[in-house]
């Protein structure tokens, strides 16, 4: 359950303890709202009119078969869904409208939040992901949205959130997430540590460090005698080395867990930060 919840009165009273729980799929309190969510979105909001058009689309994208004895079999259709589809059902239509009907989209929230969703609106509002620790969520929002304004990250930010989506989202995909993680970091870093090179990698840009660590500083104190660039050779080095399915071996490619992609994510996410914030700067 959310922080701000009121609980029961039976934690209250102290008679049971406090219901920290967060549902994953579709619990069976959370189906029938989450299925009259779907009913009033499509049906009774005004903007709507082409509203079984647009179930049209989202069933053939979830290869979900029309109702038949209906003039809108489309919607029909999306209503009745439950399980993990019920999910995706929810997530296509707020990808549909995540540029209107705030008001629907709020009611989603508070239906999630109340009933303890493991799942919330992403911070654009297209979509769902996975509930994370707010200021953790604010974090990677915030690294995207500098390296969207720094030309020299080129697509640093579509890469992340690529990863972020990959990784929280309602079906995360570890190999793409980590995937994701390291090119986010690439486009971050290539412009300061290997401007020249075309076809730059992590692995190169390591290779760069490590073979000239004075030609690089960051906005760190460091004692004397040591390198300051280190920190970030070794967030380098743990997010390309910590990478299992980037070749395939005889012995059987290895995929990234989900618990190793996230991590990568918020490596990831540190080293775009500091790259498009100027924290990391090349001297000679």
């Amino acid at each position: 359950m959310t922080a701000t919840s009121r609980p029961r009165f039976t934690v209250r009273a102290g008679l049971a303890d406090a219901d920290t729980t967060l549902f994953t799929g579709t619990p069976d309190h959370l189906v029938r709202p989450l299925q009259k969510w779907v009913d009033d979105t499509l049906l009774l909001s005004d903007p709507w009119s082409n509203a079984e058009s647009i179930a049209e689309k989202i069933c053939l994208r979830l290869r979900i078969a029309p109702v038949g004895g209906t003039n809108v079999p489309c919607i029909a259709a999306l209503r009745e869904a439950f399980g993990l589809t019920l999910l995706d059902v929810v997530d296509e239509i707020v990808s549909e409208m995540k540029h209107g009907l705030l008001d629907t989209r709020d009611s989603l929230t508070r239906l999630l939040d109340a009933g303890g969703s493991a799942y919330c609106l992403n911070k654009q509002g297209g979509g769902l992901e996975e509930r994370v620790v707010p200021a953790v969520r604010d974090a990677v929002s915030e690294a995207i949205a500098n390296a969207e304004g720094a030309s020299a990250s080129g697509s640093a930010a579509e890469h992340l959130a690529a990863a972020w989506k990959a990784a929280y989202g309602v079906h995360p995909d570890p190999v793409r997430a980590y995937s994701e993680a390291i090119k986010a970091a690439e486009s971050a870093a290539h412009a300061v540590i290997e401007p020249n090179n075309s076809k730059a990698t992590l692995g190169t840009m390591l290779r760069v460090i490590r073979n000239a660590p004075s030609k690089f500083t960051t906005a760190l104190s460091t004692r004397a005698g040591k390198d300051p660039i280190t920190p970030v050779e070794v967030m380098m080095g743990a997010l390309w080395e910590g990478q299992t399915s980037r070749h395939g071996t005889q012995t059987g490619t290895v995929p990234e867990s989900l618990e190793a992609a996230r991590a990568g994510v918020h490596l990831a996410t540190t080293l775009v930060q500091w790259f498009t914030s100027g924290a990391v700067v090349r001297t000679s």
